[in-house]
């Protein structure tokens, strides 16, 4: 079929289906997403075309951007200790563990175990940003926590594919060239933008930040890159203008999650061929195995050794054993470069959206930590005086607080609660 507006509709289906049944049982919309992907893909006949790879790709790296742009400045000089200890350690401890792996166990050529190293070693920031989102987790110190050390693990997967693999060629430079100008410019050029031409209904603010998304992308895909690379940085560089605009976190969050990355995450679940999961999957299996493990052996006890408790302990650490967009595309580039052959690449595709469901639904499940928005700022800070370490375990008040947001899925309580986010901007 080549009608585009009907194949449209039958991606937005899915994506609605996905919605419905996410509110119906509280799981992750991101993760459905997923799942509706997987039997678009092995039973409805579902495939990409140009144009939703272009949508699923700027779904990505929108997605990476306000990630990026969700992490407090503040919040993350004042946990930095953490954040980079856990994102090394998260991407340090499976790259070395996939590549043994895959190198002296399965028996795979040199370049082949690197890029399974690489691939496995991702942590999505996609994923954990839409679980924050949905958690309300990013507004609190342990979501923006998981994903600042979410960014120093993809910023090690990115310097070990570079490292290991890139091309430094002309246009190579001229794309680090403009991100590092853009990286210095984005905050001033930004705020000129909120403070002279917010609130118009043409919304040049946002049209600024996608001319700059599209434009590193661009770069970026010359110099035979992602452009979903460049999108984390760009949001992170923003991250102190956004955090005193919340009207224009909403709207982009809305542009994101309701027309963008419904494309993303469906076509991830596209990867999965069952035939080829049944034919590989004694190595399938191994190889989630390895990646969790490794994740698991390195990050719970880094992140209990900062005095996490343990429910946000295992919490943190089965969160940072996901990978999507990364993962995919390491192994897609060992595929376009010959790396690795379409087996390996399936395997390993196979792999990281496994991982992203697996953990995710597992932590979302069972060790979801309990909202603690409402506490004020006196109680934590008389918590951290009995409690060490950065993340102590709260002491909870005799009585319950009226002021905490509580979870629930009436439409008036949802609906104050947007209000009182937009209404101080």
């Amino acid at each position: 079929m080549d009608n585009t507006y009907l194949i449209a509709a039958e991606w937005m289906a899915l994506a609605l289906v996905a919605s419905l049944i996410s509110i119906r049982l509280g799981v992750s919309v991101a993760l459905l997403e997923i799942g509706m992907g997987v039997i678009g893909g092995n039973f409805l006949g579902f495939h990409t075309t140009p144009w939703i790879d272009f949508l699923a790709t700027f779904g990505a790296g929108l997605l990476t951007f306000l990630a990026g742009a969700e992490i407090d400045p503040e919040s993350m000089r004042r946990h930095a200790k953490v954040a980079l200890t856990v994102g090394v350690v998260s991407f340090a401890a499976p790259f070395a563990a996939a590549f043994a792996f895959a190198y002296f166990v399965a028996g795979w050529q040199l370049q082949a175990a690197e890029i399974a190293g690489v691939a496995l070693s991702t942590t999505s920031v996609a994923v954990v940003y839409a679980v924050m989102i949905e958690s309300k987790l990013a507004e609190q110190d342990l979501g923006k926590t998981i994903l600042a050390a979410c960014f120093v693990t993809d910023l090690g997967t990115v310097l070990a594919l570079g490292v290991l693999f890139a091309d430094f060629s002309p246009p190579l430079i001229v794309f680090i060239v403009a991100m590092a100008v853009a990286l210095y410019f984005m905050p001033r050029w930004t705020r000129w933008f909120v403070v002279h031409a917010s609130g118009r209904v043409s919304e040049p603010e946002i049209k600024f930040i996608f001319l700059i998304l599209f434009t590193l992308g661009g770069l970026a895909t010359q110099a035979n890159s992602e452009a979903v690379l460049p999108a984390y940085l760009v949001g992170l560089a923003v991250a102190g203008v956004f955090v005193r605009d919340r009207v224009l976190v909403h709207r982009m969050r809305a542009i994101a999650f309701s027309l963008l990355t419904p494309f993303y995450f469906i076509k991830a679940g596209l990867f999965i061929a069952l035939p080829a999961v049944a034919s590989g999957i004694g190595l399938i299996v191994a190889l989630l195995a390895v990646k969790v493990g490794a994740k698991v052996v390195g990050v719970w006890p880094t992140a209990r050794a900062f005095g996490m408790p343990v429910r946000e302990a295992n919490y943190t650490t089965l969160l940072m054993s996901t990978g999507l967009t990364f993962g995919t595309i390491s192994a897609l580039f060992g595929l376009t470069n010959r790396i690795i052959d379409q087996t390996a690449y399936t395997i390993l595709v196979t792999v990281v959206v496994l991982s992203a469901v697996i953990p995710t639904l597992i932590a979302t499940t069972f060790f979801e930590p309990r909202n603690t928005v409402g506490i004020e700022l006196e109680e934590i800070e008389a918590a951290e005086e009995i409690d060490a370490g950065p993340f102590p375990r709260l002491r909870r008040p005799a009585a319950p607080i009226e002021e905490a947001p509580q979870r629930t899925t009436e439409p008036a309580r949802r609906s104050s609660r947007i209000g009182d986010d937009v209404e101080p901007a």
